[in-house]
């Protein structure tokens, strides 16, 4: 039987907007880039980006620390990034997949090793071996960086809807009290559980647990930020979400009945939306450090 696809998503323009327009709504959640507690203040950093993508996590830091800093980009694809020309002087990009073992040339090189959203890659026995990955990527005393959001948190926040009623006459219909009643779900309740059927990766429920695995794997100062977004943000969230069942459509060989259903349910999922629903998830970013001398503590 033939392994299922490595990233569950495709790489196309809509996938990559909608990567590019995550990472800049969740540093507006979280409010920062690298966590206060890991120190930036050495011009000679080197830091990793581990299923780099669309490179946005890196370009985005580039701007904030000197050139002098290195940065490198690890994906089993570079298909999403933007051409060598296009990318800071002080970044470079290299295919490998952190599921294979760590090149002799990369072993203890860096001081912060970043890794972001790989719920829909990992199963819950392959975090474990993740962690002990990096942990050999990094420097005595470095830092990794995970950020994930915990699929298994799903639920709908909702607001409420207000109505106009009529009633008739015989010349005019005439306006009478407006009515408020809580915003339907049920198109929204039914996308979500449509969408975990496609692979058992995008049911993953390991998210909440990762501080504790970083502990098992010996990292120490581990650090969990836990976020919920306001309602605002949360909207911007959801409608960048809803971008991934369009994705799934495209990267699975989904039948005419399931696309037709697909289809329907998004006009009523916009309508949900638009009268007051939309998803939410709890997001969570770790903080570990391997055991050995630690850097001088600097915010950013």
């Amino acid at each position: 039987m033939s392994q299922p696809p490595s990233y569950v998503l495709p790489r196309d323009y809509l996938d990559n907007v909608r990567l590019n327009l995550h990472h800049y709504l969740c540093v507006e959640l979280f409010g920062y880039h690298t966590h206060p507690a890991i120190p930036i203040s050495n011009t000679q950093l080197r830091v990793a980006d581990i299923g780099t993508g669309t490179g946005v996590w890196l370009t985005d830091l580039a701007r904030r620390l000197p050139p002098s800093v290195q940065l490198d980009g690890f994906d089993i694809s570079l298909e999403a990034l933007p051409f060598k020309e296009w990318l800071p002087a002080n970044l470079r990009t290299t295919i490998w997949d952190v599921k294979t073992e760590v090149p002799d040339e990369l072993v203890g090189v860096y001081d912060i090793v970043h890794i972001s959203y790989f719920v829909f890659v990992l199963l819950d026995e392959e975090v474990q071996p993740v962690l002990d990955k990096v942990m050999r990527l990094l420097k005595p005393g470095g830092y990794l960086q995970w950020s994930e959001v915990d699929m298994g948190s799903f639920r709908i926040e909702t607001t409420t809807t207000t109505t106009t009623t009529t009633t008739t006459t015989s010349v005019h219909s005439q306006p009478s009290a407006q009515e408020t009643k809580p915003a339907t779900t049920t198109a929204l309740e039914r996308l979500f559980r449509l969408s975990e059927g496609h692979d058992p990766r995008l049911r993953p429920r390991w998210v909440p647990h990762l501080a504790s695995k970083l502990a098992a794997a010996g990292y120490q100062a581990i650090t969990s930020d836990v976020r919920d977004a306001p309602g605002d943000l949360a909207l911007a969230l959801h409608d960048c979400n809803l971008m991934i069942n369009a994705s799934f459509a495209r990267r699975f060989a989904v039948t005419e009945p399931v696309a037709q259903t697909l289809a329907q349910l998004m006009v009523e999922v916009e309508r949900e939306t638009r009268e007051g629903a939309c998803w939410a998830f709890t997001r969570y970013t770790v903080v570990g450090r391997k055991p050995g001398a630690a850097g001088q503590r600097c915010t950013m």
